[in-house]
């Protein structure tokens, strides 16, 4: 008789999947076409809320738009790109529903990640759009797959108003007179390639950089709620990437 396979390794799925969130950003965009009922694909730039909910800026102009517009369902594809074989590398396909929004946080959490569009973010027939997730499922590679709960891929944000209140000024701070702190983050915490890296974005969980057309996440060692809690562990993590070899 045939042995049982062996189980598959245990894996950071929660993890791995949070941080495609946060991360990535481009993704395939998933919706139904409001003439023949079809899925419809089509590449879009994606942001994320506070609590990781993908924000989306699109334009009435656009099929998918209109698609939203006649049928709120949709899904978001996120996959890491990289060498060798595609589908080896991890990637995350989120669903739910499309709403859209004038929410001033929700413009400059996008804006922030994805600069050049405010070029044309104001045009009449672009709208912010937040897609309010109910299931993700994560595929890591070759026998790494796990079904998730919105519950489990968003960031609780419990607590947390302080912390979401003082953002922006953190954010302009950290970019004005930090940024030899945030390159340390990206590249010596996050494994980044040199480059002006910024920071976007923060929440309980971590912070988002960019630079150019490059994105990271650098997670806290913790759960933060306020911004006294902000100011230690960014110290406490540029402490560690400057003892870090280079």
């Amino acid at each position: 008789m045939e042995s049982a396979s062996p189980p598959a390794p245990e894996f950071d799925a929660v993890g791995i999947a949070k941080s495609l969130l946060r991360a990535i950003r481009a993704g395939a965009l998933a919706t139904l076409d409001r003439v023949g009922g079809f899925p419809f694909a089509s590449l879009v730039t994606v942001a994320t809320d506070h609590d990781g909910s993908p924000l989306l800026l699109t334009s009435r102009l656009s099929v998918h738009t209109q698609n939203l517009e006649q049928d709120s369902r949709a899904s978001i594809l996120l996959a890491e790109r990289g060498k060798g074989d595609p589908l080896a590398h991890p990637r995350l396909t989120v669903v739910g529903r499309a709403e859209r929004t004038s929410d001033e946080r929700v413009r400059e959490r996008f804006l922030a990640r994805h600069p050049k569009a405010r070029l044309y973010a104001g045009f009449g027939d672009f709208s912010f759009w937040r897609l309010e997730m109910t299931a993700g499922h994560l595929n890591g590679g070759f026998a790494r797959a796990k079904d998730l709960t919105a519950a489990e891929i968003r960031t609780d944000l419990t607590g947390a108003e302080a912390l979401l209140a003082a953002e922006a000024s953190a954010i302009e701070h950290m970019n004005a007179d930090h940024r030899e702190a945030l390159a340390l983050y990206a590249t010596r915490l996050a494994g980044a390639p040199k480059a002006e890296w910024r920071a976007t974005g923060l929440d309980p969980e971590g912070l988002d950089l960019a630079a150019g057309d490059r994105t990271v996440r650098v997670p806290f060692g913790h759960r933060i709620t306020g911004p006294g809690e902000l100011r230690k562990v960014l110290k406490a993590m540029a402490d560690t990437a400057r003892a870090a070899p280079p």
